[in-house]
């Protein structure tokens, strides 16, 4: 047996022999020819088949893993429009006098190794886009059909899978996929989550493999090859425990969130990142009800521009189409460092300088963050909530500087949309003038991991104080239940984005609450909808 680290794109339990994929070889050779008008010629017409094609894989992708990984093939058909990249190719036929063939692949490999050499973790993964259209369009000018199948459910081991490849896969054949090169940020990444793909990546991989048994294991990272039988069973019982979880999932995939007394209630997703939308979507979100923001700050080495927040925030926006994005605004310190920031050395950081503060005291980066998120509510439905707020002032001049950065955006002709503005009960004080804060906002997240430490007075980092610390605390629950009933006595709505929106044990206490949104990890959306949903008792 062996057992291989690798990274995992996408979690999940593969059990199967290993099909060793391998792409046709096509060798592109470099020939003179005598009509450069017609050698051109001969590439658009490949270009507008190509584009065709990609329509179609638009139309099957859409079918099978939502708008969200259609739109891949949507940026292929633009990718094959681009004019730097058509400039290129007519560029190679006029002056050398060389084939189609030829001119695609050398342009395809040099814009493919531009994207490669690029800091950016997003664009490096381009590369490999470049690299599939250039091969699309090659294919097309050599009558290159598609890719070969297999005979039985396999998993898939490749150098590489390129994203047309990995949506032209019989999905009743394909139990996952592992390769050697690859991008967590990679459109194929991307496809693999949106279907639901155990996947793996960064694995030295091994033709002799071929036709062996094998198990991806997505959570860990781990692929094993010849697996002992005890390492088979303990995995096939894992991967049953997954279907049945699957199976809850088809149960609920569409369903209202809708109590049996007729309640609606809000069931949205907890997102980090960009990445994490394909979950969202795939476990059906009613919308994202938490988008930590911090992420764009804790993974970069200096302050994240306006335009670099301003397009994650689009994205988000426009791939939720219209669902409700509630993005926090920047929350760090405390657990969440980062060095660029230069915050000093604290001795209770979680009661210090962070979240709002930071933002209150350091005016240009918040400024920076509200223009990002302006801009990018033009394009869909976002909403913005404040973290750690202690008092009405706090309020008062977060909106002072939003109106602020309204007149800068107004005078600029920078269109925005109407953006609801609320805050996070996560501090005793806030949940005690909650009757105040109410009259200020549009609307209350409460935050329970914060709101339990504070109230309890005990660090939820500190793990000899495990036994003490009691998220089901009378006092917890008293509290987020008076934050409910102010909100609803001041005509807003209240929810609660901390990790006790999860615990399906207090699901029901927070419906008779009056509970009006909760906001999950997206895993925990059908099983708490499924909760939701046989509920028959009383509502606030």
């Amino acid at each position: 047996m062996e057992v291989i680290q690798g990274k995992s794109i996408f979690g999940g339990i593969a059990i199967g022999p290993i099909y060793f994929f391998t792409k046709e070889q096509k060798q592109v050779k470099r020939t003179k020819i005598e009509d450069a008008a017609a050698e051109i010629k001969r590439y658009e017409d490949a270009c507008e088949a190509a584009k065709e094609q990609l329509g179609e894989l638009y139309e099957k992708a859409l079918k099978e893993v939502g708008e969200s990984g259609a739109q891949i093939f949507e940026v292929h058909q633009m990718m094959l429009e681009d004019d730097d990249y058509n400039d290129s190719v007519k560029s190679i036929i006029e002056t050398q006098m060389v084939n189609a063939e030829y001119a695609v692949a050398t342009t395809g490999d040099n814009f493919a190794a531009m994207f490669a050499a690029m800091e950016d973790e997003y664009f490096q993964a381009r590369a490999v886009d470049m690299k599939d259209i250039s091969e699309r369009v090659i294919d097309v000018l050599m009558g290159i059909g598609e890719a070969k199948s297999w005979d039985e459910p396999s998993i898939i081991v490749a150098e590489d899978l390129a994203p047309s490849e990995t949506v032209q896969f019989d999905k009743s054949k394909l139990l996952g996929f592992v390769t050697k090169l690859g991008s967590s940020n990679s459109h194929t990444a991307i496809l693999a989550r949106t279907m639901n793909i155990p996947a793996l990546i960064q694995i030295d991989i091994q033709e002799e493999w071929n036709g062996k048994m094998a198990v991806i294991d997505g959570f860990s990272g781990e692929f094993y090859i010849d697996p002992e039988p005890e390492i088979l069973e303990k995995y096939q019982a894992k991967k049953e425990e997954q279907e049945a979880h699957r199976r809850l999932l088809a149960e609920q995939k569409g369903k209202p969130t809708v109590t049996k007394g007729g309640k609606a209630i809000k069931l949205f997703a907890n997102i980090g990142s960009v990445s994490d939308l394909p979950a969202a979507m795939s476990n059906d979100a009613g919308g994202i009800g938490l988008f930590r923001s911090e992420f764009l700050y804790l993974e970069s080495e200096t302050y994240p521009t306006e335009d670099e927040q301003f397009k994650a925030y689009k994205m988000v926006a426009e791939t939720m189409a219209g669902k409700k994005v509630i993005i926090r605004t920047l929350d760090i310190g405390a657990d969440k460092q980062v060095d660029y920031f230069d915050l000093d050395k604290e001795e209770n950081p979680a009661m210090g300088l962070r979240a709002i503060r930071i933002c209150l005291t350091r005016p240009e980066i918040f400024k920076t963050q509200l223009r990002a998120l302006l801009r990018a509510s033009a394009y869909g439905n976002i909403a913005v909530m404040y973290p750690m707020i202690i008092s009405v002032e706090e309020v008062r001049q977060i909106k002072a500087i939003m109106e602020d950065v309204k007149k800068e955006l107004d005078d600029a002709g920078i269109a925005y949309g109407n953006v609801e503005q609320g805050i996070m009960i996560e501090t005793p004080a806030a949940a005690i003038i909650s009757d105040l804060l109410a009259k200020e906002v549009d609307f209350f997240s409460i935050g329970t991991n914060d709101l339990t430490q504070y109230t309890l007075a005990i660090d939820r980092q500190n793990a000899k104080l495990d036994e003490f610390y009691d998220p089901h605390h009378e006092a917890v629950l008293r509290m987020i239940e008076m934050v409910v009933d102010n909100a609803h006595k001041a005509g807003i709505w209240a929810g609660i984005c901390g990790e006790l929106g999860a615990d399906m044990e207090l699901t029901e206490r927070f419906l008779a609450m009056g509970v009006d949104e909760l906001s999950v990890s997206p895993t925990f959306i059908y099983p708490v909808r499924q909760i939701i949903r046989e509920y028959d008792g009383p509502t606030k």
